[in-house]
């Protein structure tokens, strides 16, 4: 419910699937916090795997870390694996900037196709 009226609610998600075993996922867990204080106009959430196996299976993750964005509810971007802090940025920067009208004519246009 939460995680529906997050992306529901706010333009640009960002979430960063992890587990409280994963060592990478520690790793990035700073580079994570520092970009959220860094970056305005983007919501940063975490979703723990573990509590969260529903979630999880129905972006099909396979592997954690795994960073995933929507921009006004539609899934832009998906990489599994942590980011430098310099390359997060640089995606973050790409998704405030995509034309999302584009966006939108691209998925009618496959949509028409299938």
């Amino acid at each position: 419910d939460n995680f529906d009226e997050t992306i529901q609610n706010n333009d640009i998600v960002i979430l960063d699937f992890w587990a409280p075993w994963c060592g990478p996922c520690k790793q990035f867990a700073p580079t994570y916090e520092a970009m959220s204080e860094k970056i305005d106009g983007v919501t940063f959430a975490k979703i723990n795997t573990e509590d969260e196996q529903e979630l999880g299976g129905r972006f099909q993750i396979r592997s954690i870390p795994t960073l995933m964005i929507f921009r006004e509810q539609i899934a832009i971007f998906s990489q599994p694996g942590a980011m430098a802090e310099s390359d997060l940025e640089a995606v973050l920067n790409k998704a405030k900037e995509l034309d999302m009208a584009m966006v939108r004519k691209e998925i009618a246009e496959k949509e028409d196709k299938a």
